[in-house]
């Protein structure tokens, strides 16, 4: 598929899920367009001010014109509560873990007061940043997500799982331990058992090798959590598209790469 073609696909999906979003009589832009720019951030990665430049100058025209660029940001952070609509439903079963995200390199800690992340360590390597942690259920989609600073143990993320007790076993890796006890519907999975955690292992891969998330340039709560929602409703839409497309395919399988920007 071209660019374009993957542009149209997403707008097309996007605009089934937007039919009741109204739009504002001064915007330039409709929900389902504004939803659209947003996955398409998500999914290409790297900078906003950069990923402005390639859409305007290469997609201009599907979308009637965009809006300055500090404008269009601003309004993909008011309206990102609109990503949510893209959630998925809970399985059975479903796998909880975390992802570590890079905003800053050490050096540069403490340069502003505004700074959001903490310093910790990913992969035997210290960097100052955030912490994502997902709900996947079976099929890889996300049901739910939390996110805090790269110090923050994952046990504090097992508030995830409280509002699906009696609708899920969530299966949880051994950082989910807490002495104080952990919710109910949350089960412990040593090391070397329950296969089927692996796929949030392909998730993260994606995120990583797809997606670009590893390190961010978003430096304030409201432009993270943004992005964070988008890349929740790209992760969810292009699972829900191959699947479309590709039928004859296990139910079970996850690839996005033919998406690939």
């Amino acid at each position: 598929m071209t660019t374009k073609d993957i542009i149209i696909l997403i707008f097309c999906y996007v605009d089934d899920c937007m039919k009741d979003a109204g739009k504002h009589p001064q915007a330039k832009l409709y929900t389902s367009e504004l939803v659209t720019i947003g996955i398409l951030y998500a999914l290409k990665g790297g900078s906003f001010r950069a990923f402005y430049r390639w859409l305007k100058r290469d997609y201009d025209d599907l979308f009637g014109g965009l809006p300055h660029r500090t404008r269009l940001r601003r309004r993909l952070n008011v309206h990102r509560a609109w990503f949510n609509r893209l959630w998925a439903d809970p399985s059975f079963f479903t796998v909880m873990d975390t992802y570590p995200i890079e905003l800053l390199f050490p050096i540069r800690e403490g340069r502003s007061g505004q700074q959001v992340g903490k310093k910790g360590r990913d992969k035997g390597r210290w960097s100052i940043g955030i912490k994502l942690a997902w709900l996947l259920n079976e099929e890889g989609q996300v049901v739910a997500w939390q996110w805090n600073t790269l110090n923050t143990a994952d046990k504090h993320f097992n508030s995830l799982a409280v509002p699906f007790i009696g609708q899920t076993i969530v299966l949880a890796d051994a950082g989910a331990r807490d002495t104080e006890g952990v919710p109910e519907n949350i089960k412990i999975c040593p090391r070397g058992t329950w296969n089927e955690r692996m796929i949030i292992e392909t998730a993260f891969s994606m995120l990583t090798l797809i997606a670009h998330l590893k390190h961010i340039f978003e430096r304030t709560i409201p432009y993270i959590e943004s992005r964070l929602a988008a890349t929740l409703a790209m992760f969810n839409l292009l699972l829900d598209l191959f699947h479309q497309l590709h039928p004859e395919a296990d139910r079970f399988q996850m690839s996005i790469a033919e998406f690939s920007l």
